[in-house]
């Protein structure tokens, strides 16, 4: 496939034209040293962990170059930087903490490129401030010059992507970047799923609902994502109460606040690759501290 088609959905900054220009003519800040079309598909070889009843499978089931695992202790293994993609759709609050996260030494990983399916949107503008590629997703009648779904994961392979974190991204992510993408793909939720989860609640309409329903208790939920909204496997929680007096705006603030603090959590463990997968399909996060441990 001929580099000019990813150029239509390609934008670096706000002052590259609109017109179609072949790829290899635009110059980016920063990027990847190397594109390539090749997609890596090839299975790196699956260490196998052992404690008691507990069998955990590293994470990640594409290849991981440049990794050197020690068997006795994991705290001492040295993990390559990993390459993010970040979907958003609004503003990008856990987009800009992620990416800060990621700038101060936090997270052993760096966004290397924007996907979002409103090209005006904040989110976009802080990643062509911070020069970051932003690409847009999907292709439809609003903006049509947007990726379809295999030339995104062909894009996405190009900037060599570890793995892709959904941040207020709304649409549904293709069944085409999901299999490109195993084990790899995260999103953010503002409630404590499965409840108040699904098509149609997203925003302030979950905080509503919340509250409506007289729960006591919500928070932010992170998931691994499969081809519906809100159902892939469940990472890791965090609870806030809901007081009497809150108000949908007073919840979603306290919501907020863990959303970022977990959001940066988890992304380290992964581009750590501390995620790992129990037996029945659960994924758990090895401690940092004590590698024996699981949460």
């Amino acid at each position: 496939m001929e580099a000019q088609t990813f150029s239509s959905g390609f934008r670096s900054n706000s002052t590259i034209p609109s017109t179609k220009i072949p790829l290899e003519r635009v110059s980016i800040t920063p990027a990847p040293r190397r594109l390539s079309l090749r997609l890596q598909h090839s299975i790196s070889s699956q260490r196998v962990l052992s404690t008691g009843r507990l069998v955990c499978k590293n994470s990640s089931e594409r290849v991981k170059p440049n990794v050197v695992i020690g068997e006795e202790d994991d705290s001492k293994a040295v993990v390559k930087r990993k390459k993010l993609a970040v979907f958003v759709s609004g503003g990008g609050s856990n987009f800009r903490s992620i990416h800060e996260a990621c700038v101060r030494g936090s997270v052993n990983g760096d966004v290397v490129v924007l996907v979002t399916n409103k090209e005006g949107c904040g989110g976009a503008k802080y990643a062509r401030d911070k020069g970051i590629p932003v690409i847009l997703f999907p292709r439809i009648r609003e903006e049509p010059d947007g990726l379809s779904p295999k030339d995104l994961v062909t894009f996405l392979g190009r900037f060599g992507v570890d793995f892709i974190l959904l941040a207020g991204y709304l649409k549904l992510i293709p069944v085409e970047l999901i299999r490109a993408y195993p084990r790899s793909i995260l999103n953010i939720h503002p409630s404590l799923l499965p409840a108040f989860g699904g098509k149609g609640y997203y925003g302030m309409k979950v905080h509503k609902a919340v509250i409506a329903s007289g729960a006591r208790y919500s928070g932010p939920t992170i998931h691994f994502v499969d081809e519906h909204y809100d159902t892939g496997r469940i990472l890791a929680q965090r609870v806030v109460p809901v007081l009497a007096s809150d108000t949908a705006e007073d919840l979603a603030a306290r919501v907020l606040k863990e959303e970022h603090q977990l959001y940066i959590e988890v992304t380290a463990a992964l581009c750590e690759e501390r995620i790992s997968w129990r037996e029945d399909g659960v994924p758990l996060i090895r401690s940092k501290d004590n590698p024996k441990d699981y949460y």
